[in-house]
């Protein structure tokens, strides 16, 4: 009925599985839940990890190399036996105990890929500010608010999917590098027609980075988009930063980000690292960066 998939590297994700095995079990359906860790380099989690392979139609793998997030996640679905492929990030937690059955409720409703939402557990902490309120405010988006842009809404952090439309679709392993996998692979989807149903049945993300990280993680996340655009693996319309770079280029505006994010660079870094970092001033950090970004850096 369903196999849950989940790629982990130097995490445990010992809790999530036994929550995600209850429930499997009360819900009386066949499933299997593997998990492939990406060659981590912490034993201590390596071994802590291992004791799913103790837990009712569970397995854990740990890969010889490190293969990198597309790669890990086809090679799951590859190795996974059933109709319905339900992807969990490693850092993520069912946000209820009916998580697993209003799944199951909505593989009857005629879509192939089914998404249920993201939520942020509360975070008053100074140096996770950013990333807080970056998740709080344009990720964990109400059902309703997700219904209006179904496809830029996507995130691969938690969803399920027919295996025979992933096998269509899968994860692009020749895109490496860190960022915007959720937006080509909503691209994926929408450029192929395939339908895609919102439920409200978020998954918890838990695992937030520091400022300092986000940040840095979201300079090669522009890196990794510019060479999606210009592989073809996503158009311009697709991600709102993307659409505005492309316009500022038509209109020969690059030239004054440019300028102004040289300028500003150090105040704008301030407010991002304060307590209250304002989101239109990361955005106009990381359009700035975009801008800046030479053929040899994407």
């Amino acid at each position: 009925m369903i196999s849950i998939l989940i790629p982990t590297y130097n995490y445990s994700v010992v809790s999530l599985v036994e929550n995600l095995n209850k429930q499997c079990k009360s819900a009386a359906i066949a499933y299997e839940i593997l998990v492939f860790d990406d060659a981590s380099t912490e034993n201590s989690l390596v071994e802590e990890n291992s004791k799913i392979n103790t837990f009712q139609n569970c397995r854990f793998q740990v890969l010889d190399e490190n293969i990198g997030r597309s790669k890990i996640r086809n090679l799951l679905a590859e190795k996974a036996k059933y109709d319905w492929l339900l992807f969990l990030d490693a850092d993520v937690y069912p946000s209820n105990a009916e998580f697993i059955a209003d799944y199951l409720a909505a593989f009857s409703e005629g879509s192939s890929v089914v998404f249920g939402g993201i939520k942020y557990p509360e975070n008053n902490v100074k140096n996770f500010s950013l990333r807080y309120k970056y998740g709080t405010e344009r990720e964990s988006l109400s059902l309703a608010e997700r219904r209006k842009n179904p496809y830029r809404s996507f995130i691969t952090m938690g969803f399920a999917i027919k295996r025979e439309v992933f096998q269509n679709i899968k994860f692009n392993e020749k895109l490496a590098g860190y960022g915007y996998e959720d937006s080509v692979f909503g691209y994926g989807l929408q450029k192929n027609n395939v339908p895609l149903l919102h439920i409200d049945n978020p998954v918890v993300h838990l695992n937030l980075e520091t400022n300092e990280v986000f940040i840095k993680k979201s300079k090669l996340a522009l890196q990794n988009l510019m060479n999606f655009y210009k592989t073809g693996a996503i158009d311009s319309e697709t991600v709102k930063i993307l659409k505005t770079h492309s316009k500022l280029k038509k209109w020969n505006m690059l030239f004054a980000v440019r300028g102004f994010f040289k300028i500003f660079e150090r105040p704008l870094l301030k407010n991002l690292h304060s307590p209250k970092p304002s989101l239109f001033l990361f955005d106009l950090y990381r359009l700035g960066y975009l801008s800046c970004l030479k053929p040899k850096d994407a």
